[in-house]
C-alpha cells in the first residue's frame, strides 16, 4: 500500500501577442518547495485607500514556466505515474483550468508538429515499449474513451458515432455493485496489441470529440473527456493477476458567461461545464475536510467515475494550466487555489492482484471429483457398467509409464473406482505371466543353437576363414578409393560455396525488420515486411477520406474553389511542411534499408569466411595427422572482429529506423487530421454560399429576363458593393485576418477607389448553362473569388 497526496503540478502557457501579460514571479529553491507568486497591482480608479490583496504565493511540487516543452512535461509528470500502473497500481492524470489556457494541448498535444505530441500520445509509446522488453510476462492492453456532454456520456469509440446524431447514439450509463464498484455500461473496450492500433484509437475518439469556437478559445473543447488504459499481467505458471488502469482525463474549461458574451447553445453548453465543475469543487473540498461523513460523488458523473483516482485507490497527479495575462489573472489566482485544496487530499493506492478465476475453477473441480472418489470408497458403492475402451487404453499407458518409471517413490494414480483397480491388477498379471513364457522360449531356442554349433566341420572353418580375408582385402580397397572421392568432393564444394556466395551477393533480398542476432542464426532470411510496412502508411487516410466524402465527384467551379480555399488556408504551410519532412524522412529510412541490406550481406559473408576457415583447418589436420587447435589464428581473430563490428553497426541502424517509423506514422496521422479539418471547413463555407445563392436568386432571374445586358453605373456598383461585402465576411471565415488598427478601418471605408479598381463580374452578366446545380457552384465560384480577391487588394493596401 502507497499512501500519498495528490501531487500538483503548474504549467504557465505562452502569452498571445496582443494581450497584455500580467506580472509574476517563480522561485526554485532546491531546498524548498517551488512557489509561484502573481502580483496584482492596485488599480487608481478605486480609489488612494484601497485594502485590496496585491500579491498571492502557491506552492506545487513544480511550476513549468513558458518555455517549457512537451517531453519535459511528460518524463517530469506523467513518466512516474505510467511506471507506476506498470506495477499494478492505479494511475490518473487531470488537467484544469480556464478554457484557452492549454489543457488540451497538454494532454493530447498538438496536430501540428512531431515534438508537439502530448501526454497520451507519448504514454502509450512509453507503455507498450516497456511491454516489449519485458518478456517475463504475458501482457493485455485494452483501451477506452469516455466523452462527457451535457453531463451526458457517449462512446467516443462507437463506430456509430459519425454516422448518427448525438441523440441517437447510446448514453453511457453507470451501474453500482454491492462493494460501490463503479460499472460503465455501453462504453466499449478495445484491444490494442500495438503502439499503432492505440495511436488509431485515439486519432478515432478525437474526431468524434465536441469542439466548438468561442470569443476565448477558437477551438475550445466542449465536454470532459476521460481516455483510459487498461492493462493485465500474469506470469506464465502462476495463478496470480494484476489489473491495473490510467485515467488521462481532460477536462472542459471553465468560463465567465458574463466575460465572454456567449449565448444560445454555447451557453447552454458552458452552463453544464461549470455546474459539473463546480460539483467536482465540492467533492474536493469535502475530501480535504478529516470528519466529513459524506462525500458528494453522485452528484455529477464526472465524480462518479473518477471516484477511485478522488480519494481512493490511485496515485493522482494534477496539472494546473494558468493563462497568466492581465486579463486572466483572477480565473488564473482561482484555479491555484483549487490546485492547494486539492494537494490535502491523502489516497491510498493498492497493489491490484488477485487469483485468476479460470484456474480457481479447475482447482475446484479437481477437488469435488476426488471428494467424490473418497465417498465412493467409504459407502462402497460399485458401479455397474463396465468401462470404455478410451479409459481401457488410459489405464494401460498409466501402467505401462509406471513400470518404465525408475524412481521407486513413483504411484499409480487411478482413482477410486474399483472397476480400474481390478483392471490394474488384471492387466500386471497377464504382463507378468508373457514375461515367463517369452522367457522359457528363449532358453530353449538358446540350446537348440548349441546343439547345431558342436558338430560344424573343419572344412566349413577354412571357407569362413577364406571369406574373411577376402572381405578384409575388400574393404581396404574401398577405403583407398573413398580418400580419393573425399578429396574431390571437398575441392567441390569448395569451388561451389565460392559461386553461391557470388550469386547471393548478386541477389541480396531486403532487409526484415527483427532481432539482428535472430536473424543472423536464421542466415538472415529476408522477408520483404518493412517495405509493405512503408507501403501501409500511405494508405491510412483512405478509411477518414470515405466517413467525409473526400471522393465525390466535384464539378469544376466547385474543385477551383477548393483549390483556392486551401491554398489560403492558415494550415496550408503546416501541411507542406509536414509533407517535406515527411519525404526527407521516407529518403532516411530508404538509405538505412539500404544500409541495412549491405550490413546483413556483410555479416553472412563473413560468416562464411569463418566456416570455410574451420573446414580448411579440421581437413589439413586429417590429411597431416595433427590435432586441431584449440585457439584461433590470427586471420580468424581479424574476421570475428569485423563481424562484432558489422553486428553493432546493424544494431544501430535497425534501432534509428524504428524511431523513424514511429515518427512517419505520427506525421501520416497528423497529416490525416489536417486534411479533415480543411475538407471540413470547406464544406462549411461552400453550403453557407449556396444558402445565400438560393436566397437571392429571384432577383437574379428576374434581373436576367429583363435587362440581359443594360444595367447603370450606380446599379452595377451597388450590386458589387453587396457581392463584395458578402464575400469579405466568407472570406474571413477561411483566412482569419489580425485586427485591424484604426487608421486601416477609416482607410477602408473610405477607398472607394480601391473597390473600383477591383474587377467585378455582375450576376445577370454570368452565362448560365441551365443546369440549376452548374449555375449553382458557377455563380458561388465567381462570389469567392471576388471576395479573395478584394481582401488580398486590402492587405496589400
Amino acid at each position: 500500500m502507497v499512501k500519498q497526496t495528490i501531487q500538483i503540478f503548474a504549467r504557465v502557457k505562452p502569452p498571445v501577442r496582443k494581450h497584455q501579460q500580467g506580472i509574476y514571479s517563480i522561485d526554485e529553491d532546491e531546498k524548498l518547495i517551488p512557489s509561484l507568486e502573481i502580483i496584482l497591482p492596485r488599480d487608481l480608479a478605486d480609489g488612494f485607500v484601497n485594502n485590496k490583496r496585491e500579491s498571492y504565493k502557491f506552492k506545487f511540487q513544480r511550476i513549468f514556466d513558458q518555455d517549457a516543452n512537451q517531453e519535459t512535461i511528460f518524463e517530469n509528470i506523467a513518466k512516474p505515474v505510467a511506471g507506476s500502473v506498470l506495477a499494478g497500481y492505479n494511475g490518473t492524470i487531470f488537467a484544469y483550468g480556464q478554457t484557452g489556457s492549454g489543457k488540451t494541448f497538454t494532454i493530447t498535444g498538438g496536430a501540428e508538429r512531431y515534438s508537439d505530441r502530448g501526454i497520451i500520445p507519448r504514454t502509450l509509446s512509453y507503455i507498450f515499449e516497456q511491454l516489449q522488453k519485458d518478456s517475463s510476462k504475458i501482457y493485455t492492453t485494452h483501451i477506452s474513451y469516455l466523452e462527457i456532454y451535457n453531463e451526458c456520456g457517449y462512446d467516443l469509440l462507437d463506430p456509430r458515432h459519425e454516422a448518427s446524431s448525438l441523440e441517437d447514439l447510446p448514453k453511457v450509463t453507470i451501474l453500482e455493485d454491492p462493494d460501490q464498484n463503479i460499472h460503465l455500461k455501453n462504453l466499449t473496450l478495445h484491444q490494442a496489441t500495438t503502439e499503432e492500433e492505440a495511436l488509431n484509437l485515439l486519432f478515432l475518439g478525437d474526431t468524434n470529440r465536441m469542439i466548438a469556437e468561442t470569443p476565448m478559445n477558437q477551438a475550445s473543447t466542449r465536454s470532459h473527456c476521460i481516455f483510459t488504459i487498461h492493462l493485465s499481467s500474469k506470469e506464465p505458471g502462476s495463478a496470480t493477476v494484476r489489473h491495473a488502469k490510467l485515467h488521462l482525463v481532460d477536462l472542459a474549461g471553465s468560463e465567465r458567461v458574463a466575460k465572454t458574451g456567449v449565448g444560445g447553445h454555447l451557453l447552454t453548453e458552458a452552463k453544464y461545464i461549470n455546474l459539473s465543475l463546480h460539483y467536482l469543487e465540492q467533492v474536493i473540498i469535502a475530501l480535504s475536510e478529516k470528519h466529513r461523513s459524506h462525500i458528494p460523488y453522485r452528484n455529477s458523473m464526472m465524480t462518479s467515475v473518477l471516484r477511485d483516482s478522488l480519494g481512493g485507490n490511485c496515485m493522482t497527479t494534477m496539472i494546473a494550466t494558468l493563462s497568466l495575462e492581465k486579463r486572466n489573472l483572477d480565473e488564473s489566482i482561482s484555479t491555484c487555489r483549487f490546485a492547494q485544496r486539492v494537494a490535502l487530499i491523502k489516497n491510498e493506492a493498492v497493489l491490484n492482484e488477485e487469483i485468476d478465476p479460470r484456474l480457481v475453477i479447475k482447482r475446484l473441480q479437481k477437488e469435488i471429483q476426488e471428494l467424490k472418489d473418497e465417498l465412493a470408497m467409504v459407502t462402497g458403492e460399485q458401479r455397474t457398467e463396465a468401462l470404455t475402451e478410451a479409459e481401457l487404453l488410459q489405464l494401460e499407458k498409466l501402467i505401462t509409464s509406471f513400470l518404465e518409471d525408475q524412481d521407486p517413490e513413483s504411484r499409480l494414480e487411478v482413482g477410486a473406482d474399483m472397476r480400474k483397480v481390478h483392471h490394474c491388477f488384471h492387466h500386471l498379471k497377464k504382463l507378468l505371466n508373457d514375461k515367463k513364457i517369452l522367457e522359457n522360449n528363449t532358453v530353449s531356442s538358446e540350446s537348440k543353437d548349441q546343439d547345431c554349433q558342436e558338430p560344424l566341420k573343419e572344412e566349413e572353418y577354412r571357407k569362413l576363414r577364406d571369406i574373411l580375408k577376402q572381405r578384409d582385402n575388400e574393404i581396404n580397397i574401398l577405403v583407398n578409393m573413398l580418400k580419393k572421392e573425399k578429396k574431390k568432393a571437398q575441392e567441390a564444394l569448395h569451388l561451389a560455396g565460392m559461386d553461391r556466395r557470388e550469386f547471393r551477393h548478386s541477389q541480396s533480398p531486403p532487409f526484415r525488420l527483427g532481432n539482428p542476432e535472430e536473424g543472423q542464426r536464421m542466415r538472415l532470411s529476408s522477408a520483404p515486411s518493412q517495405a509493405q510496412d512503408f507501403s501501409i502508411l500511405g494508405k491510412r487516410s483512405s478509411l477518414l477520406h470515405k466517413k467525409i466524402g473526400m471522393r465525390e465527384e466535384m464539378s469544376l467551379g466547385r474543385q477551383e474553389a477548393f483549390e483556392i480555399f486551401k491554398r489560403d488556408h492558415a494550415d496550408s504551410v503546416t501541411i507542406d511542411d509536414n509533407k517535406q519532412i515527411l519525404k526527407q524522412r521516407f529518403s532516411e529510412a530508404k538509405a538505412l534499408g539500404e544500409s541495412i541490406n549491405e550490413a546483413r550481406s556483410k555479416i553472412g559473408h563473413l560468416k562464411e569466411e569463418i566456416t570455410q576457415r574451420h573446414i580448411q583447418q579440421v581437413a589439413l589436420g586429417i590429411s597431416e595427422n595433427m590435432a586441431v587447435p584449440l585457439m584461433p589464428d590470427q586471420q580468424e581473430e581479424k574476421l570475428r572482429s569485423q563481424l562484432e563490428e558489422e553486428k553493432r553497426r546493424y544494431k544501430t541502424m535497425f534501432t534509428r529506423l524504428k524511431a523513424l517509423k514511429v515518427e512517419i506514422e505520427h506525421l501520416q496521422l497528423l497529416m490525416d487530421k489536417a486534411k479533415v479539418k480543411l475538407q471540413k471547413e470547406f464544406e462549411v463555407w461552400w453550403a453557407e454560399e449556396a444558402t445565400n445563392l438560393q436566397v437571392n436568386s429571384p432577383a437574379v432571374n428576374s434581373l436576367d429576363h429583363t435587362k440581359p445586358f443594360l444595367q447603370t453605373s450606380d446599379s452595377q456598383h451597388e450590386r458589387s458593393q453587396l457581392l463584395s461585402n458578402k464575400s469579405d465576411v466568407n472570406a474571413r471565415k477561411i483566412l482569419p485576418s489580425p485586427c485591424p488598427s484604426p487608421h486601416s478601418q477609416k482607410q477602408s471605408s473610405t477607398s472607394t477607389p480601391l473597390e473600383d479598381s477591383i474587377p467585378k463580374t455582375p450576376v445577370s452578366s454570368i452565362p448560365l448553362t441551365g443546369d440549376s446545380q452548374t449555375d449553382s457552384d458557377i455563380i458561388a465560384f465567381i462570389k469567392a473569388r471576388q471576395s479573395i480577391l478584394q481582401k488580398q487588394c486590402l492587405g496589400s493596401n
